[in-house]
């Protein structure tokens, strides 16, 4: 039986078996590395954070993006987006070099059993471990709106079922979403020759600037300090102290990490979107159903009328929901032993311990616990190295009464794992 058992080889599952290799625990780490943006990104898509702020995480602090560039003769410059291509070569360095052999089958199915958890294979084999850490990535968590549930693929698809637009050269698309997925894959999709729009519900859409110089003069620097989310005080907070934020009041929490740096697109992408893409602002898709080969969209505008539109698909940009019922891989009786947090999130204690004893969370799903960093590469070295931290104390103490399945309550949970 392995003392970990790693499950996602995206930023966060490769910087916690990382930091567990070097601690000297036994581990095994499953999936496809960096699956997410090798599969899931189309060509020609750059990372919205600095180069800086997008470093996977080693105990030694050695492999850092900029490293990796400087050994392809390349230089990660600040202010300069880089390409998702480059981010997911990256990656697989960095398994290379800190990482033991990733199994690239996907685990199907978690489940408890004596001493840990029992994980299954896509071709049915098994492995043991005495914790796991899920560090799943975004994809069991994508969001598409209600009106478009009960379309087929044909008609409706998230952005992130796309790892190449090809499919749609010379059709005409519709993309809903006024964030960076939204307003970056609409620009590929005009400048491929897709005829393209952009459906927004708020009345403008949002614009990140353009980061100041990394150098610049002190009293600028101590109103708004450069951090890996943004410049800014609270963004200082949210990036540079999960820990102190996870000290806030939980409803807090919750409101701040379902908020705080929403939808916008980078500075960079602007002059692309608005000389090649339609947008429809203030517009809401009431209904949609298929309709002579496509999809008719029924709309309310701001005032309140109503339009109609066809297309011939419909891009659905609109982000990720992290909640308990979606983590499908665990059995029934651990998602329904899992505390909750406000947002339907896992809840997880100071070390990413969830209420299951020896079940950790890393990512996304983590967003409520620790803020906003948890959305981003940037929340992985915090992650990796407490998680590790929370993993080894487990190993020390052993395994903790089991929660009762179906409890709901955090109160009737939490006192199983440690705080």
């Amino acid at each position: 039986m392995y003392d970990l058992l790693v499950v996602g080889a995206g930023p966060y599952g490769l910087s916690i078996a990382s930091h567990a290799a070097a601690a000297g625990l036994s581990l095994r780490v499953f999936g496809r590395p960096m699956a997410s943006w090798r599969d899931h990104m189309p060509r020609g898509m750059f990372l919205k954070s600095e180069p800086w702020a997008s470093d996977l995480s080693d105990p030694e602090g050695r492999l850092r993006l900029a490293a990796y560039c400087a050994e392809q003769g390349t230089q990660a410059r600040h202010g300069e987006p880089i390409p998702v291509d480059v981010f997911a070569s990256y990656g697989l360095w960095f398994a290379q070099h800190a990482v033991p052999e990733v199994d690239e089958r996907t685990i199907t199915l978690v489940r408890p059993c004596l001493g840990g958890f029992e994980a299954v294979t896509a071709d049915g084999a098994t492995v043991r471990a005495r914790t796991v850490a899920l560090a799943v990535g975004v994809l069991p968590f994508t969001e598409v709106p209600v009106a478009f549930r009960e379309l087929g693929p044909e008609y409706v698809s998230h952005s992130s079922d796309h790892g190449d637009l090809d499919r749609f050269l010379g059709k005409d698309v519709t993309v809903v979403g006024g964030g960076q997925a939204a307003l970056e894959t609409a620009a590929l999709l005009a400048e491929q020759g897709t005829r393209v729009r952009v459906v927004v519900r708020s009345p403008g859409l949002a614009w990140n600037d353009v980061p100041p110089p990394w150098e610049r003069p002190w009293w600028q620097s101590a109103r708004a300090p450069h951090t890996g989310l943004g410049c800014g005080w609270r963004n200082w907070l949210y990036a540079e102290r999960p820990g102190a934020f996870r000290r806030l009041p939980e409803p807090t929490r919750a409101r701040i990490a379902a908020t705080a740096l929403g939808p916008a697109g980078a500075w960079w992408i602007r002059d692309r979107v608005e000389r090649s893409v339609d947008l429809l602002l203030g517009h809401e898709v009431a209904a949609a159903y298929a309709s002579r080969g496509g999809v008719r969209l029924e709309m309310l505008g701001s005032a309140g009328q109503l339009t109609s539109l066809d297309t011939e698909h419909v891009i659905a940009a609109t982000g990720f929901r992290a909640t308990r019922e979606r983590l499908g891989l665990l059995t029934e009786d651990v998602r329904e032993g899992l505390a909750a947090s406000p947002d339907g999130s896992p809840h997880v204690g100071r070390e990413f311990e969830s209420s299951w004893p020896g079940l950790f969370m890393a990512g996304l799903v983590t967003a409520a616990g620790f803020g906003p960093a948890m959305r981003f590469v940037h929340g992985a070295s915090f992650t990796a190295r407490t998680l590790v931290r929370g993993v080894r104390r487990r190993l020390r103490t052993g395994p903790a009464r089991l929660p009762v399945p179906g409890a709901r309550e955090r109160r009737g949970v939490l006192g199983a794992a440690g705080r």
